[in-house]
C-alpha cells in the first residue's frame, strides 16, 4: 500500500497493475500474517472483487495469468498453506 492509500484504493491499483483487470472491491474475506525476509512480517488482507473491465494479462513479474477452478488450483505449485486458507474462507470458485 502507498502512504495514505485505503485497502480498497490499493486493491483497485494493484489488481490493475498485476492483472490488467478493473475491479469493484467487495468485502474482506480473511487476513493472514506471513513471514518475510529478516524480521519482516507481511499482513495480507484478501478481499472478494468483481471484475468490471480490462483484459486479464500477467504483470511484468508473472509468467501467466488465468482463471482457475478449485480443481485447477490444486494442481498448481502454490505458496504453502494458500489452498487450505482459501478453502477455510469458503472463497474458491466452484
Amino acid at each position: 500500500m502507498d502512504p495514505g492509500e485505503t485497502d480498497h484504493d490499493a486493491l483497485i491499483r494493484e489488481i490493475r497493475e498485476e492483472t490488467g483487470l478493473i475491479i469493484t472491491p467487495g468485502p474482506l474475506t480473511g487476513a493472514v500474517d506471513r513471514p518475510g525476509p529478516g524480521q519482516t512480517v507481511y499482513e495480507i488482507r484478501d478481499y472478494l472483487a468483481t471484475p468490471t473491465g480490462g483484459e486479464l494479462t500477467p504483470g511484468d513479474d508473472a509468467k501467466d495469468a488465468r482463471w482457475c477452478t478449485a480443481a485447477d488450483l490444486a494442481a498448481l505449485p502454490l505458496t504453502d498453506g494458500l489452498l487450505a486458507t482459501l478453502t477455510s474462507w469458503n472463497v474458491l470458485p466452484r
